[in-house]
């Protein structure tokens, strides 16, 4: 590692290799959170463990929205009282939990699992785009909001969503301009976001 912590194959230095493949993680705060470890209690130390693990085995994709669960049908999927004529489309599981935390939407969600992205083999093959078409054949929905972030690679989506969305007949929108471009929803603050749904076009 180029923190000048030797690798030796050591318990200690393994852990701090593992934390530091962590997104966001660097060499020196995998330090820090290896050594803060080795400081605390045993207890703490296997109750990380046994929720890492719990996560692994237990969590898994809402068979209707797919977004990330430990009961099928999701929470948002389970609960009759959400707007069942409305769809958000979303990137990813934290972009639902974006808008969520606004409380401006009260429909069902979608998760995509990604961005078309052509340059790195991301076609719609690899995203739950199927999943969504085979969705909306005969249900009740009448809206679906694209929701995808601002970025190349989200602009590319929800134009293609468009243009596969409408020869069934549903009012396809977008989120309004609010939302600086290249910016990811789960980063946006409230206000915008609640700008944003609120103020959604016809796409």
């Amino acid at each position: 590692m180029k923190s000048g912590f030797s690798s030796d194959g050591s318990p200690v230095s393994r852990l701090v290799e593992a934390f530091h493949k962590l997104p966001g993680i660097g060499p020196k705060v995998a330090q820090r959170l290896t050594y803060h470890l080795l400081r605390a209690p045993e207890e703490e130390a296997r109750a990380l463990a046994e929720a890492i693990l719990d996560v692994k085995e237990k969590i898994r994709l809402c068979s209707r929205c797919f977004n990330i669960t430990d009961i099928d049908p999701c929470t948002f999927c389970g609960d009759e009282g959400r707007d069942r004529t409305m769809v958000c489309v979303v990137e990813k599981p934290l972009d639902l939990l974006a808008v969520e935390r606004v409380g401006k939407y009260k429909g069902l969600y979608h998760v995509l699992h990604g961005a078309l992205a052509p340059n790195e083999g991301v076609g719609p093959e690899g995203l739950k785009v199927k999943e969504l078409l085979a969705r909306l054949q005969g249900s009740p929905v009448r809206e679906v909001i694209l929701a995808t972030n601002t970025s190349l690679e989200g602009e590319t989506t929800a134009m293609y969503l468009q243009r596969v969305l409408s020869p069934l007949g549903i009012r396809v929108t977008r989120l309004a301009r609010g939302l600086p471009f290249g910016a990811d929803l789960e980063y946006a603050d409230d206000l915008t976001l609640s700008t944003a749904i609120e103020g959604r076009q016809p796409v």
